[in-house]
């Protein structure tokens, strides 16, 4: 106690019980905050999951049935994940009302905080693709143009034209345009292959290559037509092609119009 003492009345005293005053405040402060902002964020994230199970049972349950099991019209949403959702529903995809044809792109039905809700609900089913972040996507840092068109020749030009037009399928089916699509929904498209698309897993695809893929997209659709009209930029064969059948036809049409007026 003598020796307690001799310290307690020492000058540095006061100001070190200060300090770790001080210290076991902060912590103590930093510790309730991580408290109640896990249980806040908790709590949202339960609110938006069963705002998103609302949705689903007013909007998409008649199709797709109560449990998202599936049906006769519409499949099963059980692992397809919150990126599927978010591409179908955010690109206006869905709902729609005729399942026998191709979803198209349109209006979206739902804003944003709806979609989102939509599909952490989905999430929870079962395991699947996620949303991709701001991080994910930054193709403009991260992604390599030169590479992102050799993976497109290889990969997606087939489908939907060398130049990222789109094009025609068989049974009725195409491959829609790529211009104008945020990046987001490329990158769901690629993890998740709505329609007739396949699946780009990451093994097949890394996310470094997907990043390069939506690069050169991107590239694409900024490029300047210096040749006038594109006609989907088909290719200058085919356009030259159709240049000398229209041009041609114009020519022989005038000139028979000229011979009958001369009779």
């Amino acid at each position: 106690m003598k020796r307690l003492s001799k310290y307690r009345r020492h000058k540095a005293a006061a100001p070190l019980l200060l300090i770790i005053a001080l210290l076991g405040i902060g912590t103590t402060f930093n510790v309730a905050s991580a408290t109640i902002k896990s249980a806040t964020t908790t709590f949202d994230r339960s609110a938006a999951i069963e705002e998103g199970k609302q949705i689903f049972l007013k909007g998409c349950s008649s199709c797709h049935g109560l449990n998202a099991e599936g049906g006769a019209i519409a499949p099963s949403l059980i692992g397809v994940g919150a990126a599927s959702v978010d591409f179908q529903v955010g690109t206006g995809r869905m709902p729609m009302a005729d399942m026998s044809t191709q979803a198209v792109r349109k209006a979206p039905v739902y804003n944003a905080e709806e979609t989102a809700a939509l599909a952490a609900y989905i999430a929870t089913l079962a395991p699947g693709p996620m949303i991709p972040t701001d991080a994910q996507l930054n193709y403009e840092r991260d992604g390599s143009t030169a590479e992102g068109g050799e993976l497109f020749r290889n990969n997606c030009a087939m489908c939907h034209n060398f130049a990222g037009q789109g094009g025609a399928l068989t049974q009725g089916k195409y491959a829609p345009t790529l211009m104008g699509v945020e990046p987001k929904y490329i990158y769901e498209a690629l993890i998740t292959g709505p329609q007739a698309m396949p699946v780009f897993s990451d093994k097949t695809i890394t996310p470094a290559e997907k990043l390069s893929l939506i690069k050169w997209i991107k590239s694409a659709e900024a490029e300047p037509n210096l040749g006038g009209a594109t006609m989907g930029r088909i290719g200058p064969v085919t356009e030259g092609l159709l240049a000398w059948v229209l041009g041609l036809g114009l020519l022989i049409a005038v000139a028979v119009w000229l011979t009958m007026k001369a009779r």
